[in-house]
């Protein structure tokens, strides 16, 4: 019989519960289950039971006999003295099995064994099923127990999280760090671990930030500094180089077999060639052999060869080369945008240069040759302009440029295919044993590549090895001799269609429908869309059809090209690929009200692990076409390609739907056109330009309509980043009217927006109480909702009203916890524009923390690249150089940040202006008066753009009085 007390009391006995009866035998067990086979006096147990005495001991005596009536032979209870105690094994009683599987954890970790750490100490917080002795709430001896209990469950959690850490499971633990240390404030170890996480996916000013907070924690409540430890990490985060962390080469689930030599070559190449390429037939163990070598040039254990950073790129789920700068940019962990949608002013591959530019990185290409002249394009263009980078390609025909070193990756040898068909056989059959003969007649068949090898070791699972020997036989023809990679091509084709005929009808069914996914599938999704249950997806799985791994189901790519060809061949391609996209549609429609919330967190990976399916459910709609479920794909998932900076991932799909449809809106979809036209504008160069022309203004008035002020439309995010969008613009004004009418709006997010966007107003007018009134409210509403990117904006707003009024000291407060926020999503861009504005806010005082503020933001928006939030800080480094006297260097960086700006773009306003300004600053110190007329008054013309008076503009970014004056003097002669 098994017990649990953490949590309500329960027994379970054979293959279910005992029932137990009412809450007085609950307790009564639980107490004699705090410390088993101890004995528990008859005064306490009736007592405790009930604390207000009514119970005698007669009454006890029953509640015994009852409880030893519903256990039965399962345990005893036997009367002791003046008490009683159970007879069981404390192993059976789930709060001592918790307390020595924590223990064992807990050496574990203290062993360097991370990886058994986790298993055991998952294991022992399984047990928790709710509060410890939950039936008890008014016992002291019950109390006490629990509380040693739930601090052991504490400290379990943390050795957990540190186990993870070790990992590198960085990204799982800070949501639930961020609760933990909420709950617990002052437990110095919690705070380091989400410093050190936080630190890991590369936002170090948050976990600088978190430091802070803890030390003020301690400070109030205790009276204490912050441990030696805790202290310790903070110096090293300060000396840290904060970074995205790029995606790391997949985890191998088997022994890596044969080709030692192989990998220690491609590391040495990779030591002395800046471009090497594993080029062979599919099968052959192209990427296997891409990863191990990846891994040794990642450790430094190459030959003389430092330790890069190195980042894994799959290339097979795209279909063509417009997605492939996106799908670098995301391996690499940076947004395809920013935040603040930049109108697509800077390309994807320019934010490839600027974020690799002086980084130590091997990027992995894995899977070129059906992009292959788009890749080669790509990685000429990164190699000669970052001159650290280097690229280990794979790929079934060379790149075919200037510096590529080829690697040809042949079959296995005799003895490691030998070795690898037996292992792989042994995995799925215990204790199978074959002659060395045999086994080498079927590799020699399937002509050693590796996957063709594995495919077939799968099958001896049910098939005899002799019989599987025979099969291949007559399958193949064995020939002997040297093959071309076109026959092992067509060898490997022949070994998968002799796998898939093996499948059963129903297995064959589920195989070909999955192939509709290209970034793989959880059980759940692959139920919906292909009608796939889990036992199925275990058996393809088991015959190597399919990889498991993280919860998520994947085909690869050669066993996916020929199911593909089967469910078109089947007739049921339509019907699949609308099941899919329908099933995306449905996924992205529940995520999207929890992105603006304070669930956002933990829908965003949920999202983004389906990217490359929304992508390919997209152009499946707008190619069909199925017009509707195209924009609502896309309106649907603009909260989720906002926030992470993806919306140019979907901008050629964007534009191709506009085109399609014309410019007339569809019945019904106007604030999804509306959305779609914002995401086509997002394109890089031209294109995005002309279409944002050709409909903004169909789609302002579709817009309008679906958001009249006394009802909500469907996609608030939009209204928000319509008025950013035309913020710069002929009408900045109507887009204005537009949020701003939304105050009483039913929806929250959209009065949050329209009270954010009503600040702006009023500083327009030349009234900063209003403003910081209306931001304040905006404050209000986005934190009623934890919605973090919203709070982020009008916490930097109200910092900029606050530093215009001279309290420098509240406007840092509030910068510094909008970069916590920032810090939480990742985003690089946004928490580079915080540090200028802090940067601004201390220049004043304190010329070396602002000077430290512009330096950092500059390194965080080139890893980010962003060009935008790259010439805000080299302006701020530019306005240091100018109070410093040194002219040249001033007057460089602000010729470095004009270069860097896009006139069309709000965000590049405040920049812009200053930098123009900071010029005619630098010219009239020279005594060039007319130079310092001319660029006052191009500052002045900059600031005209928005709609709001231009003094009122110049004063909203911070200008200095004497500045303003200059400024609109040179624009107004005379006045």
């Amino acid at each position: 019989m098994r017990f649990g007390i953490l949590g309500e009391t329960r027994a379970w006995h054979g293959g279910g519960e005992v029932p137990l009866g009412g809450p007085a035998r609950r307790a009564l067990l639980a107490l004699l289950l705090v410390r088993p086979g101890e004995v528990v006096s008859a005064d306490r147990l009736a007592e405790e039971i009930d604390p207000a005495g009514t119970r005698s001991a007669h009454s006890l005596q029953s509640q015994v006999s009852r409880l030893r009536a519903a256990l039965g032979d399962g345990a005893a209870i036997e009367r002791a003295g003046a008490g009683y105690r159970i007879l069981v094994d404390p192993q059976h009683v789930d709060a001592s099995r918790f307390e020595r599987l924590a223990g064992e954890g807990r050496a574990a970790l203290a062993d360097g064994d991370a990886g058994r750490a986790v298993v055991l100490l998952t294991e022992a917080l399984e047990l928790w099923r709710g509060p410890a002795l939950a039936d008890l709430p008014e016992s002291e001896t019950a109390r006490a127990a629990a509380v040693r209990l739930e601090e052991h469950r504490l400290g379990a959690l943390e050795d957990r999280i540190e186990a993870g850490l070790r990992l590198g499971e960085h990204w799982a633990a800070v949501p639930e760090l961020r609760e933990l240390v909420a709950r617990h404030p002052l437990r110095e170890r919690l705070a380091g671990l989400l410093m050190r996480a936080l630190s890991a996916e590369g936002g170090q000013a948050e976990a600088l930030v978190m430091f802070e907070e803890t030390r003020r924690h301690l400070a109030d409540e205790l009276g204490a500094d912050p441990s030696a430890e805790l202290t310790a990490l903070h110096r090293e985060l300060l000396s840290a180089d904060p970074e995205p962390t790029p995606t790391a080469p997949p985890a191998q689930l088997t022994s890596f077999v044969g080709r030692a030599d192989e990998v220690a070559d491609v590391a040495e190449m990779l030591r002395v060639a800046r471009l090497v390429t594993l080029i062979g037939p599919g099968g052959v163990g192209k990427t296997r052999l891409s990863v191990e070598a990846a891994g040794l040039v990642g450790t430094g254990a190459a030959a003389g060869g430092p330790a890069d950073q190195v980042c894994f790129v799959e290339l097979a789920p795209l279909r063509d080369g417009a997605g492939l700068p996106q799908a670098l940019l995301a391996a690499l962990g940076l947004r395809q945008n920013g935040l603040q949608m930049d109108g697509g002013a800077t390309t994807p591959v320019d934010r490839l240069i600027a974020a690799l530019s002086d980084q130590v990185l091997l990027l992995v290409l894995d899977n070129c040759e059906h992009l292959v002249d788009d890749v080669a394009g790509l990685a000429a263009r990164l190699l000669t302009t970052c001159p650290r980078l280097r690229v280990l390609a794979t790929s079934r025909e060379p790149l075919g440029i200037i510096g590529e070193h080829l690697f040809p990756v042949r079959p296995l040898d005799a003895d490691a295919a030998v070795r690898l068909f037996s292992e792989r056989a042994a995995a799925v059959r215990r204790g199978f044993t074959a002659g060395p003969g045999t086994v080498r007649r079927i590799c020699a068949a399937l002509d050693d590549l590796p996957l063709a090898i594995e495919l077939a070791a799968a099958r001896s699972r049910t098939l005899d090895v002799d019989d599987l020997a025979e099969r291949l036989d007559d399958l193949l023809g064995v020939s002997r001799g040297n093959r071309t990679a076109d026959e092992r091509h067509r060898t490997l084709r022949s070994v998968v269609a002799w796998s898939w005929d093996l499948l059963s009808a129903s297995e064959q069914r589920a195989a070909r429908r999955f192939t509709v996914f290209v970034g793989g599938a959880t059980a759940e999704s692959a139920a919906r869309v292909c009608g796939i249950d889990g036992g199925t997806l275990e058996s393809l799985a088991d015959k190597s059809l399919l990889d498991a791994v993280g919860g998520r189901y994947r085909m690869l790519e050669t066993i996916r090209a020929y199911g593909a060809e089967r469910l078109d061949e089947a007739g049921e391609q339509d019907s699949v690929r609308r099941a899919h996209a329908q099933h995306l549609a449905e996924l992205v429609r529940t995520a999207d009200p929890h992105l603006r919330r304070a669930e956002q967190l933990e829908w965003l990976p949920v999202v983004a692990a389906e990217h490359g399916d929304l992508l390919a459910a997209l152009r499946w709609a707008v190619r069909e076409p199925e017009v509707k479920t195209a924009f609502e794909l896309l309106a649907t998932a603009f909260t989720y390609l906002w926030i992470r900076g993806a919306s140019a991932s979907v901008a050629p799909t964007a534009i191709e739907l506009l085109t399609a449809v014309g410019e007339a809106v569809p019945d019904g979809l106007g604030e999804e056109y509306a959305t779609c036209v914002l995401l086509a504008a997002s394109a890089s160069g031209d294109a995005g330009g002309q279409v944002w022309q050709r409909h903004r203004a169909a789609a302002g008035k579709a817009l309008a309509a679906a958001w009249p002020g006394d009802r909500r439309g469907r996609h608030p995010v939009t209204l928000l980043l319509w008025m950013m969008r035309n913020a710069v613009g002929p009408d900045p004004q109507g887009a204005y009217e537009l949020v701003s009418s939304q105050r009483d709006c039913p929806d929250p997010w959209a009065r949050a927006a329209a009270h954010y966007v009503s600040g702006f107003g009023h500083l327009g007018k030349g009234d900063p109480e209003a403003a910081e009134d209306a931001f304040g409210r905006a404050l209000d509403g986005f934190r009623s909702l934890g919605e973090r990117w919203g709070t982020a904006l009008a916490l930097g707003s109200l910092a900029d009203t606050a530093g215009a009024r001279g309290d420098r000291t509240r406007a840092i407060a509030l910068t510094d916890e909008a970069l916590v926020l920032t810090g939480r999503l990742g985003a690089l861009e946004d928490s580079a524009d915080l540090l200028v504005n802090r940067g601004d806010h201390l220049a004043g005082d304190d010329p070396a923390a602002a000077r430290t503020d512009y330096a950092e933001a500059a390194a965080l928006a080139r890893r980010a690249g962003s060009s935008t939030y790259l010439a805000a800080a080299l302006r701020g480094l530019g306005d240091m150089a100018l109070a410093e006297g040194d002219l040249a260097l001033a007057e460089q960086r602000y010729t470095d940040a004009l270069e860097r700006t896009d006139p069309h773009w709000i965000k590049s306003l405040g920049p812009r202006v200053r930098a123009l300004t900071g010029l005619g600053r630098v010219a009239a110190a020279r005594n060039h008066h007319a130079e310092a007329r001319r660029r006052y008054r191009q500052a002045a013309e900059a600031a005209d753009t928005v709609g709001a008076p231009v003094p009122e503009v110049l004063r909203m970014l911070g200008l200095a009085r004497d500045v303003i004056e200059s400024v609109l003097k040179a624009a107004a002669p005379g006045r």
